[in-house]
């Protein structure tokens, strides 16, 4: 008597080390070859609408389900910086005001929510990197070689890829976009595992305008939005097709593009003094970098002792970062202050100040420009920005 058996399913870890160790299937990273952008993909100014809607285009391209039928779309972030969310936010508001209740979004940090160390731990280990500059230059660096990081993102894969399945599948995706380096690798190997590659797009969206780490650029990607020429080139250079790249520009909340208040109306909501003229500082939604420093050098430069009275004022945005906001609240000033947590009117207050100080964050540069207002850039994060990219983006045009 011959007895068959039924041959099981592979799990996903031994899925994970096939791939990885050279399987029957496609490998994980390619090697790098040499192209360059040569700007077919047009579209690096347009809007967050824009994107938005190219974004719509690659689901209803791929997703076959019922018009009547919301489309779910997940879009993966983690606070390490404000910089993810914000543009994980701008582009859910984008979806909302564009196609209203046909797509339903969902802003998650499966790392955090479903893994576990250090998945789950991101936040305050970025934190602590960027406090010690040093240590986070050396990790960025060190974690570039694609054997390094590719190890370690496929050990990471291979303990938690069960958890971020039940993640995944809760919110039963039509579409997923990561607007984070890490939130990429091991929701693809699910797709992979699920057999679902080809029924989910998945969309890279980059944050950064120039120098970025290679873990952005995954070739299992549906397409990678980049915001500029010079990312696009990184993406062809580290193995992504020309077909897999766009230019899109920079995910920028929708509120920037509205129309908004006059000044004056604008100072009077926010209780500024209509007169005097407004510096706003900020570092950041960590708020790294000389803000208690700079706040206390404005504080005196913008007090006049000849005629006893200050001549400007100031707008202090402290984020997540409570120690520094307790801190400042406990000076005595003599010039107005306002010194504020985590917004998320930034339209306003820049609409109601006359410069900005901050650190080289690029969705931070590019709210500014669009508000019109002067920028000075007090300081950098050592790797995902140089020095040489502080006096590009500085320079007229």
């Amino acid at each position: 008597m011959v007895i068959s058996v039924a041959t099981p399913r592979r799990s996903i870890r031994d899925a994970i080390l096939d791939g990885v160790l050279g399987g029957r299937g496609r490998q994980l990273y390619q090697p790098l070859h040499c192209a360059f952008y040569d700007g077919s993909a047009r579209g690096g100014g347009q809007s967050v609408h824009g994107l938005a809607a190219a974004l719509s285009v690659n689901a209803g391209d791929v997703v076959r389900v019922s018009a009547e039928v919301a489309k779910n779309v997940l879009i993966l972030m983690s606070d390490t910086g404000g910089g993810h969310r914000a543009s994980a936010e701008a582009l859910r508001d984008a979806f909302r005001i564009e196609f209203g209740d046909a797509y339903q979004v969902f802003v998650r940090d499966l790392g955090k929510e479903y893994g576990g160390w250090p998945l789950n731990d991101m936040e305050r280990s970025y934190k602590f990197m960027i406090r010690h500059v040093r240590l986070w230059k050396v990790a960025f660096h060190g974690t570039s070689p694609r054997w390094v990081h590719g190890m370690y993102l496929t050990v990471l894969a291979y303990f938690y890829a069960n958890e971020v399945v039940a993640g995944i599948m809760k919110y039963r995706p039509d579409i997923i976009i990561s607007v984070h380096p890490l939130m990429q690798h091991i929701p693809l190997w699910v797709l992979k595992w699920q057999s679902l590659q080809r029924e989910v797009p998945f969309i890279t969206v980059v944050t950064y305008l120039n120098t970025c780490h290679p873990t952005w650029f995954h070739h299992g990607v549906t397409r990678c939005y980049c915001p500029s020429g010079e990312v696009a080139n990184r993406a062809l250079l580290r193995g992504l097709q020309t077909s897999q790249v766009r230019v899109f520009g920079l995910p920028i909340r929708p509120s920037f593009c509205r129309a908004v208040l006059e000044k004056d109306e604008i100072r009077k909501e926010l209780e500024l003094d209509p007169k005097l003229p407004a510096v706003l500082l900020m570092g950041g939604g960590e708020v790294m970098g000389p803000v208690e420093e700079t706040a206390r050098a404005l504080g005196e430069e913008l007090y006049c002792y000849e005629r006893r009275r200050p001549i400007g004022q100031i707008v202090v945005i402290c984020g997540r970062n409570q120690v520094l906001r307790s801190t400042l609240q406990s000076l005595r000033w003599k010039v107005p202050v306002k010194i504020r947590g985590f917004e998320k009117q930034m339209e306003k207050w820049m609409g109601a100040c006359d410069c900005i100080i901050t650190k080289a964050g690029p969705g931070t540069i590019a709210e500014a420009l669009i508000r019109g207002l002067p920028i000075i850039l007090n300081d950098f994060i050592p790797g995902q920005v140089s020095k040489r990219d502080e006096v590009l983006l500085l320079e007229p045009g």
